[in-house]
């Protein structure tokens, strides 16, 4: 059961609300149309129920708001247009990762496909899709968390007849099993085909509530569409005419608009009461409900009906007015809460990751180029051997792998931004704590683990070029290794926190590239105090005051950490993830950050 009551958007710049003061139900086991002409303030009115836009209102989800339901994706399923998705995911992939942010088994995302035609096509690409296939998908993406109720939002524009019977066949299917379902659309034929209620707005105000039955009776039939600059006066002079003659007669005119249309008369009968009064008419025409040139509004507002007296008719059209009392205190307002963040994040986070061949092409740009490079600085015989494994010539601001981390990292939020999957109505990506630490979890292992693979792949190829002499186990191993993985998670680091503040990947880049080039230089160009004090015997300083007793082993890796950090390039390094990391934090803050 879904309750809209007393929806009204903000308004903008002193113009008239997009929605105003609209209430209606939409019941279970039956398929509701919000049907209205373009522009007539559907959308907005889904965008108020979802709570994307702010305004005044409430929408109740068998008996809860939106925000107030603790699994969204198990109660409401959305299609406002197609798949925000990366168009070199395919179907399939897609789907399992938006499973792990509706927090299902990833084999739901296979029983979609066949349920909604596309079994065949799970590893095609979402940019090589038609947009029938797209659409499809869209909705396999609303069905994900078996939901309750179903909005969508034009769910048949700019679909074959063939492909709109389908979807719209689902739907169907969907409410017959008890589900509810409501959906916008602007033909007035397709809701009386499809819908068992029609709820009809204009200009964001609700013109009637009615019934299938009740809605093909009185706006699917004949009527005369006339044009007059006396429009009104045209339309008292019809009723009173069709009072006099004792016939039933409706007369129902656009506000502030020189239209009429008149059920139960004809063209002669309307253009012999115009002559005879003196009245201009520059239009009359019979029309068929919602046909005709000139784009016709699909629903006017009602002026008048006439019926006989003596039949003891009333009108077929019931007229709903919004039941709650009229200000601005009359209901609750609409804010426009932070989108959830993925259920399972970390699932969610890998999924998205290599869910695409670029996490594997830069991957594999990398490797190759940091072996390419390792064998021509090996050449010489003089570069360190250190030098030689992270492939790292001083010509180059970083090493490849570095390169490759940072640019992965930047990707991960900046994906986000520019398919934004998660908050697709929003636009933008959610400001959860959880995803933050996924990301920063998995930037952090797929960093290590290209960092690793590179050594281990350029040792080999030097064991093989060069022979096995060159390659020998350093005594300061562990410093080495520590130093080798910060640099590379950091730079992952700087490239995802970056990007998720400036919301573009060409942030991140940005960030990655200025350590070694801007922040570098300035932590070397800081004075130097002349009688610098040590920092020897600090892990030993450090137990005593944790309490706690660790292997010996541990101080050796805690002080090559604090020795990395105390190098020009991790100072560097440690400065800018300091100021990204406060950044981030005060543009979340500003958002009020949740988990």
């Amino acid at each position: 059961m879904l309750q809209a009551i007393g929806l009204t958007s903000a308004r903008h710049r002193g113009l008239p609300p997009a929605v105003d003061d609209l209430t209606f139900d939409a019941g279970p086991g039956c398929v509701t149309a919000l049907l209205g002409a373009p522009g007539a303030g559907k959308t907005a009115a889904l965008r108020l129920m979802l709570e994307l836009d702010p305004g005044r209102g409430v929408t109740y989800f068998r008996g809860r708001p939106l925000h107030r339901v603790p699994r969204p994706a198990g109660e409401v399923g959305v299609l406002l247009g197609d798949v925000p998705g990366h168009p070199a995911r395919t179907a399939r992939g897609q789907l399992r990762m938006l499973c792990a942010v509706a927090g299902v088994p990833a084999s739901r995302a296979d029983e979609l496909l066949d349920a909604v035609g596309l079994g065949g096509l799970g590893d095609q690409r979402i940019g090589t899709l038609s947009l029938g296939m797209d659409r499809r998908l869209a909705l396999a993406c609303a069905l994900l968390g078996d939901p309750h109720t179903l909005l969508l939002d034009e769910p048949t524009e700019g679909l074959t007849a063939r492909e709109a019977a389908w979807l719209l066949g689902m739907l169907r299917s969907h409410a017959d099993r008890g589900g509810t379902v409501l959906f916008t659309t602007s033909d007035p034929k397709e809701a009386a085909r499809v819908a068992g209620h029609v709820v009809t707005i204009d200009a964001g105000r609700l013109v009637a509530d009615q019934d299938a039955a009740d809605f093909s009776r009185t706006r699917l039939r004949p009527r005369v569409a006339v044009r007059s600059p006396h429009a009104v006066r045209l339309a008292a002079i019809v009723s009173r005419e069709a009072r006099a003659a004792r016939r039933s007669v409706e007369v129902v005119t656009e506000a502030g608009s020189s239209r009429l249309s008149v059920y139960g008369s004809s063209c002669a009968e309307i253009g012999d009461a115009a002559f005879r009064h003196g009245l201009p008419v520059h239009r009359l025409a019979d029309e068929f409900g919602d046909t005709g040139p000139d784009g016709d509004r699909d629903v006017p507002t009602p002026a008048e009906t006439v019926s006989a007296p003596e039949a003891g008719r009333q009108p077929a059209e019931t007229l709903v007015t919004s039941s709650l009392p009229a200000g601005p205190e009359s209901v609750p307002p609409i804010k426009r809460r932070p989108a959830r963040g993925p259920l399972r994040p970390v699932r969610y986070e890998l999924r998205r990751l290599f869910g695409v061949r670029t996490t594997t092409l830069i991957m594999t740009v990398a490797l190759v180029a940091s072996v390419g490079l390792s064998v021509l600085l090996a050449r010489d015989g003089r570069t360190p051997l250190p030098t030689v494994l992270a492939a790292w010539p001083s010509l180059l601001p970083l090493p490849p792998a570095a390169l490759g981390a940072g640019l992965l990292g930047a990707l991960s939020f900046g994906d986000e931004f520019r398919y934004p999957a998660l908050a697709a109505g929003r636009g933008t990506v959610p400001r959860r704590l959880g995803l933050l630490l996924a990301k920063l979890a998995v930037s952090a292992g797929v960093a290590l683990l290209l960092a690793l693979v590179v050594v281990l792949a350029s040792a080999e190829v030097l064991r093989v070029v060069y022979g096995g002499d060159l390659v020998r186990i350093p005594p300061n191993v562990s410093s080495l290794a520590v130093s080798w993985s910060g640099l590379t998670v950091g730079c992952a680091w700087a490239g995802l926190l970056a990007a998720g503040i400036f919301r573009v990947t060409a942030a991140g880049v940005a960030a990655v590239l200025a350590v070694p080039v801007l922040m570098v230089p300035l932590v070397e160009w800081m004075p130097k105090a002349p009688t610098a004090r040590s920092m020897a015997g600090l892990p030993g300083r450090l137990r005593e005051l944790a309490w706690l007793q660790w292997p010996q082993e541990v101080d050796r890796w805690l002080a090559a950490g604090v020795r990395v950090v105390a190098h020009p390039v991790g100072a560097a390094l440690t400065v800018s993830l300091s100021v990204l990391i406060c950044a981030y934090l005060f543009t979340s803050l500003r958002g009020r950050v949740r988990w």
